[in-house]
């Protein structure tokens, strides 16, 4: 298996950068507060390394030549010594003091700049998730997205704070110190632009390696939490199974893959600084040589040439820096390019114009086909059924028969390929998916339930304003009433992470109670009843006799005994409809629902 990201090749550094820059636009005066301070810090290594001009005449024992200095530098008293050690200690603290207000104003206000970025990054990621189509849920690892959105944006922040820190205050030192050699001395200047081609060579080497590892990094992340999640909610399995070497060996493997990265990339980091760096002395100790020739120096001062070696040497440093946050930069745009990976993908399509006001529930498939892939075997094959107003219909059939396709298709989840499905003769495709939603409760097998209250899990979303009173006649009508009183805090029992402090059963009359709260128009309930004890489906039974008067309704069930109330039963084989009647017809009928039947009943039988 690859551990690169999927997907098409990546955009280019730069490309990614200016996307990140976008964000920077509703905060540009700080940004623009940033860059000031760190200007005034830069300027301040070339007025450091300007002092150091004065430091021959203050040893000097004759005053200095005047024909050299400016006339501040004159009123000053520059051309003695002891002006010179006055001046010296007071511009010392003045340009320390400088240096100190442009450090903060660059380091707090890029700091700022790049934490609400990446805050509105995360931001803009998560709910971009949640108007992803459903097939997008199903065909990428839920380990993986939230790696992207926890791990991969924590470095898009290390990146956006910390390397646009180095990057911004000392390459800004970098531009001020290269400037002021060049003004001073031109032509040993060039000795530095020299060598800036092989230190280019090497940090875009060493640039490419870094994205790719921190890519193979931050996808072996997905893996680490896929296995340490499903460890940890499957513990029972583990456990019983004698999985815990298995999956300690999983952990490991996924672990020691992501350490091999982590030292490789370290390993081209600790190799191109200090070659990045014996090229900058290189160029130093060249111009030593070339500037101690009285020649060569072209009639540079004492002074002057002590002044241009110390503002040469001060690049050594902020070079060297940039050469260590290159790895931290990598890593940021390697993990920005997989936050727009998904931000560029397209949400669910929502084109529909009409709403839904006070519907009948009709509900109408037309040749309705589906399946998951192109080439694959069809779920659903030419599909017709029509649910009158009202009525309750069934669906029934064997594993993989289509049944939960169907219900997925029905309430919206997932669009048809082929064929149509209408809500009161108005096709579902020119329906608003908020106006449709509004009108469709689903329960399905998969009871989700949230950390938060009994109370605030029944009346979720869009039902958060649901008085009190509505909330416990819901529960009530869900048969939930009676456990929920039991709890310590009653309805302000807070649920804990997956509600495993509550039973199957009471999960999904929580769902139930949900779905009542709602109060739909058209009820889909996917194996709503498929955790429930016999007595609490009884209770349920007697439940949803109630909600579903008036109300069309769409059951998928497995379990024969929970539809033979229904107002019509729909038989699947094979993702096609073989039989439509009620119980005691097709039971009559004798056909595949009576063998299904007949086969439920004898287990039933021969399990007692």
């Amino acid at each position: 298996m690859s551990h690169d990201s999927p997907g098409s090749p990546a955009p280019s550094g730069w490309r990614t950068y200016r996307r990140l820059l976008v964000y920077v636009k509703a905060i540009w005066p700080a940004f623009l507060l940033s860059l000031i301070g760190f200007m005034l810090y830069a300027l301040t290594q070339s007025a450091f390394a300007g002092l150091m001009q004065y430091l021959p005449n203050a040893f000097a024992t004759l005053p200095a030549d005047t024909t050299e200095l400016a006339a501040w530098e004159l009123a000053l008293n520059l051309d003695s010594p002891e002006g010179i050690r006055v001046f010296l200690p007071v511009a010392l603290l003045v340009i320390v003091s400088l240096r100190g207000i442009g450090s903060y104003l660059g380091g707090y206000y890029i700091t700022y700049v790049a934490r609400n970025v990446v805050n509105q990054l995360r931001v803009d990621l998560f709910r971009h998730i949640n108007l992803m189509p459903g097939s997008f849920f199903s065909q990428n690892n839920s380990s993986q997205l939230v790696s992207i959105i926890t791990y991969n944006v924590e470095q898009v922040t290390s990146a956006a704070s910390n390397a646009i820190k180095v990057v911004v205050r000392e390459g800004l030192t970098v531009i001020a110190l290269m400037a002021y050699i060049f003004y001073l001395n031109w032509k040993l200047s060039l000795l530095f632009l020299a060598v800036a081609p092989l230190i280019a060579l090497i940090i875009g080497f060493a640039s490419g390696q870094f994205k790719k590892y921190s890519r193979r990094i931050q996808t072996s992340m997905g893996g680490i939490t896929q296995v340490t999640t499903e460890a940890i909610r499957g513990f029972p399995v583990v456990r019983s199974f004698g999985g815990v070497r298995y999956e300690n060996q999983r952990f490991s493997e996924r672990s020691g893959y992501a350490l091999k990265q982590d030292l490789k990339l370290a390993r081209v980091n600790e190799i191109s600084t200090p070659v990045i760096q014996f090229l900058t002395f290189g160029a130093i100790a060249g111009l030593f040589w070339l500037g101690l020739d009285p020649e060569l120096r072209g009639g540079m001062t004492a002074g002057e040439f002590l002044t241009y070696i110390t503002a040469a040497s001060l690049v050594a440093k902020p070079l060297r820096q940039l050469s260590n946050i290159n790895a931290g930069i990598q890593r940021g745009i390697a993990a920005s390019e997989s936050i727009f990976a998904i931000l560029d993908q397209p949400v669910e399509p929502d084109r529909g114009t009409r709403s839904l006001d006070n519907p009948r529930g009709r509900i109408e498939c037309r040749h309705l086909s589906f399946r998951y892939q192109p080439g694959d075997t069809p779920v659903l094959q030419d599909i017709n059924l029509i649910i009158e107003p009202g009525e309750t219909v069934a669906v029934v059939g064997r594993s993989g028969a289509g049944k939960s396709t169907l219900a997925s298709l029905v309430a919206g989840f997932t669009p048809p390929p082929a064929g149509c499905i209408f809500i009161d003769d108005i096709a579902m495709e020119d329906i608003r998916l908020e106006s449709l939603r509004r009108h469709v409760a689903v329960v399905n097998q998969h009871t989700v339930l949230f950390e938060a209250s009994i109370a605030d899990n029944i009346a979720y979303g869009e039902l958060r304003g649901a008085s009190e009173e509505a909330i416990r006649r819901a529960a009530d009508d869900a048969h939930a009433s009676e456990f929920i009183a039991q709890l310590p805090d009653g309805m302000a029992t807070q649920v804990n992470e997956d509600a495993n402090d509550l039973s199957g059963g009471q999960r999904q009359r929580l769902a139930l109670a949900r779905a009542f709260l709602k109060d739909a128009r058209i009820l889909v309930l996917d194996e709503a009843t498929s955790a429930l004890d016999a007595h609490s489906e009884m209770l349920i039974q007697q439940a949803l006799t109630r909600i579903t008067e008036d109300r069309t309704t769409l059951i998928i069930a497995h379990r024969l005994s929970t539809v033979e109330r229904a107002d019509r039963i729909i038989v699947l084989e094979a993702g096609r409809i073989v039989e439509i009647g009620t119980h005691a017809e097709l039971v009559a009928n004798d056909g595949p629902y009576a063998d299904l039947y007949r086969q439920q009943f004898s287990d039933s039988d021969a399990a007692r």
